[in-house]
């Protein structure tokens, strides 16, 4: 007896599990079905002039962002852009600075290189003329000296 009392124990233990089961299945399907009806009662309660409303209402911000942050685009950009030519007037001014250096110096060495040649000529026409140099001479600065030191003995004795 006490096989058919243990097997007849296991029969219900297993049918009450079915039961519960089932229970708990409806349970589910009662909630789903509850969440549904509410979801069809809020669509057929909502009124769509308000919806397009809402939606005009939200594009019209959307577009406004999107044209404020265009223009700051283009401020950006307009602003490298002037970066960018200020920085190539830059360039320009150094480089036509350079430019001037280097033609001071070619004027300046031609200008010597001309100087050089005049004295030469000047030099030549001294020699054709015979003349001789009488400043800045080896023999001037020699008798200076003998006559400085003279006069500064002259002048111990006075």
């Amino acid at each position: 007896m006490s096989n058919k009392s243990e097997e007849e124990r296991e029969r219900l233990k297993q049918e009450y599990k079915d039961h519960y089961r089932k229970i708990k299945e409806l349970k589910e399907r009662s909630k789903r079905a509850e969440q549904k009806g509410k979801i069809a009662q809020a669509v057929n309660n909502m009124n769509p002039d308000n919806i397009l409303e809402s939606v005009d209402e939200f594009l019209g911000k959307v577009r406004d962002k999107v044209t404020h942050v265009e223009a700051r685009l283009d401020v950006a950009m307009d602003s490298m852009d002037d970066d960018s030519r200020l920085e190539n007037e830059i360039k320009n001014e150094e480089h036509e600075a350079e430019l001037k250096k280097q033609k001071a110096k070619q004027t300046l060495q031609q200008v010597k290189a001309e100087m050089g040649m005049l004295y030469s000529e000047i030099e030549k026409t001294a020699d054709e003329i015979k003349t001789e140099k009488t400043i800045g001479t080896k023999k001037d600065q020699a008798k200076s000296k003998d006559s400085d030191t003279q006069s500064g003995n002259d002048i111990e004795k006075a």
